[in-house]
């Protein structure tokens, strides 16, 4: 890194992640975060200057910490260093901070088209083929999982809206709340960015969360200021689809990763919960009511 040189020492490793490594360094008074990515990640759909371009993108927003520098060829990335705590799933559902991460998303969701899209219909199927191409068996259960999914993908594409820029992974580590600012939320990990529909964010969002039916309802009232039918049934099947997409991302870091973590397990658990909301009594009608209304602008 230049200008770091005999200035520069590693803190510490920071905890989390289940797919890269992140250093603390230390540059004289200032501290910054160093990205490792892992190997082999453009398996997972994982693009490099695509994360750039979007932590960017949410760093004018301030809705991310300041990006100082990207590292090529390795795609290493550096941000500055923001203290606080990962928030808790109670804590994420709480109204000021649901309200902020609210506003953070609709101030991106509201942007320019990123590079690259990152299709919540279409990557279930990359990661698929990404997983035999490294000789990782495709469970049983991807076939039931993606004869719901045609189904979902038919109710949205008939009544289409437009991509968004999305954050596509918004899991509990990914949110810092500030340590001076406890109702300033910052929004990590920008790895999976790109073009999707926004729904998934606020479906991945909820599902990651275990967000129950009032959850969600506070949710679309605090991101579109009321809630409908068509506005529900979208949450809940991106919901389902969040499941599809994270069980096959364990299926093909089964292939790839190195960490001692197991992946077939996580794998079954997210398509265990998803086919159980797929057979579920309600399914048909949030199939419905997700295929009618007025698209939101």
């Amino acid at each position: 890194m230049p200008g770091w040189e005999g200035r520069a020492h590693v803190v510490h490793a920071l905890d989390g992640g289940i797919t890269n490594r992140n250093l603390l360094i230390a540059v004289e008074t200032e501290q910054f975060v160093l990205r490792l990515a892992g190997a082999d990640t453009h398996l997972l759909e994982i693009d490099r200057s695509a994360e750039l371009e979007a932590a960017s993108r949410a760093a004018g927003l301030g809705i991310a910490p300041e990006v100082t520098a990207f590292l090529e060829p390795e795609g290493y990335l550096i941000t500055r260093f923001v203290a606080g705590k990962s928030p808790s799933s109670t804590h994420i559902k709480e109204p000021s901070i649901l309200a902020a991460i609210c506003g953070h998303l609709r101030a991106f969701h509201d942007g320019i088209a990123l590079a690259n899209d990152f299709g919540a219909f279409e990557v279930p199927y990359l990661h698929r083929a990404s997983a035999l191409s490294r000789g990782v068996a495709i469970p049983d259960e991807f076939t039931s999982a993606a004869e719901s999914a045609s189904q979902i993908a038919a109710a949205f594409a008939s009544s289409p809206e437009p991509k968004r820029p999305c954050h596509n992974d918004l899991l509990c580590a990914n949110f810092l709340v500030d340590a001076n600012n406890a109702h300033h939320v910052w929004l990590l990990d920008w790895e999976y960015a790109g073009n999707n529909d926004r729904y998934f964010d606020l479906g991945n969002l909820s599902v990651n969360n275990e967000f129950d039916e009032s959850d969600r309802e506070r949710l679309l009232r605090s991101y579109f200021g009321s809630v409908n039918a068509r506005r529900s049934g979208r949450l809940e099947l991106m919901m389902i689809m969040s499941d599809f997409r994270e069980a096959m991302w364990a299926v093909v870091q089964q292939g790839i990763s190195a960490l001692d973590f197991d992946f077939r397990e996580y794998s079954a658990k997210h398509f265990e919960r998803m086919l159980s909301a797929a057979t579920g009594r309600h399914f048909k009608a949030l199939l419905a009511n997700a295929a009618g209304g007025i698209p939101d602008a």
